[in-house]
């Protein structure tokens, strides 16, 4: 335990929230009128705050834009039915943005710090969190190093800050996805686990490659074979194969998803057979040519749940059944969106009320 830092609060005077749009919202374009901002130097965190949104000034010689010490996390916060906001299994995230900052020599997060910054964030932007379907408040917590040094040495000071946007589908349309079979996203042993930057800023040409060739996301491979699925762009892959919810197992490659988690928990609740093993391209695509392969869909915070429709494998192009009305991937983005709005029971203890 710590002792809780007292936040000093100074709201905006300009707020925006009458630009707000749910019917119209652009993921990550508006952003709500406040943000939570905590320092990290002398060996503690100090000096919290909750400032309107705006821009900062940062040292040219700022460590994190030369050597990569920055990490984030997504989540959200969801209208509910009574008329409150609740967070998404928020304890989730604070834990893998501490595991990220071990990775990459940063200070960690008090648990109560992030949530008393979070909560205080979100009651004062409540009004900011959309009520329409599929819309929601995207919660952006992140950290990168402050030192003004040119040096590869882990920064002393860093910046924690927790800004907000509400947002709609981060894909409107099932997808057009290839298997990547060439460029690497992370190997065993290295970041992959970890949501920082530079394994986004590394990922990002070769997936221009493939949007150039007609596709919105690529499934990565293993960096040994090329042979073993990882994840999806910015989501985890899951895939039902004779009625059984199929997903590589996690590692030191792969990210530990939330949504991710939270697909298999309802798997597991409707009484569905849950594999988390090594899967392989060419299992997938034998199951789709035999008929057995029902359904692929990504799993993340953004993309919620991303059905794929087309995937394409050394140079051709493959369908996918169009999943009816009693898919998986359908009921189990009901089941969440019931949970996250209040309208099913919480059984699994994932809500936080703001």
């Amino acid at each position: 335990m710590i002792d809780i830092l007292p936040i000093h609060t100074q709201r905006t005077t300009a707020s925006r929230l009458a630009t707000l749009d749910a019917d119209h919202l652009e993921f990550g374009k508006l952003f709500s009128d406040h943000m939570f901002v905590v320092d990290y130097r002398d060996g503690e965190w100090q000096d919290a705050q909750i400032v309107p949104y705006g821009d900062m000034t940062v040292s040219p010689a700022n460590s994190a834009l030369h050597y990569g010490q920055a990490i984030f996390e997504g989540m959200k916060a969801y209208h509910q039915t009574d008329g409150g906001v609740a967070l998404f299994r928020p304890l989730d995230n604070w834990a893998r943005l501490n595991s990220s900052a071990e990775r990459m020599c940063m200070p960690t997060i008090p648990e109560e710090l992030f949530m008393q910054g979070l909560s205080e964030l979100i009651r004062l932007d409540a009004a900011w969190v959309p009520d329409a379907p599929g819309c929601a408040l995207y919660i952006r917590p992140f950290m990168f190093a402050t030192d003004g040094f040119i040096g590869v040495r882990p920064s002393d000071s860093y910046r924690f800050i927790i800004f907000t946007c509400p947002v709609g589908l981060y894909f409107n349309k099932p997808l057009r996805v290839r298997f990547e079979q060439k460029y690497v996203r992370s190997a065993e042993g290295g970041a992959g686990y970890a949501k920082n930057a530079g394994n986004y800023g590394a990922a990002m040409y070769p997936t221009k490659l493939a949007q150039l060739e007609g596709y919105n996301q690529l499934i990565w491979t293993d960096a040994s074979e090329h042979r073993f699925v990882e994840e999806s762009g910015t989501m985890n892959a899951i895939f039902v194969i004779d009625g059984r919810v199929v997903t590589p197992a996690l590692s030191t490659s792969i990210l530990d998803g939330v949504t991710r988690r939270s697909v298999l928990q309802l798997a597991r609740d409707m009484g569905m057979v849950v594999e988390e093993r090594k899967v392989s391209s060419v299992e997938v695509m034998d199951a789709l040519a035999a008929g057995r392969l029902e359904e692929a869909f990504g799993a993340g915070t953004a993309a919620t749940i991303a059905p794929i429709a087309t995937i394409g494998y050394e140079g051709q192009d493959y369908d996918l059944p169009v999943p009816g009305p009693n898919a998986f991937s359908k009921r189990v983005a009901a089941a969440l969106e019931a949970i996250r709005n209040g309208q099913a029971a919480d059984s699994h203890g994932w809500m936080v009320r703001v």
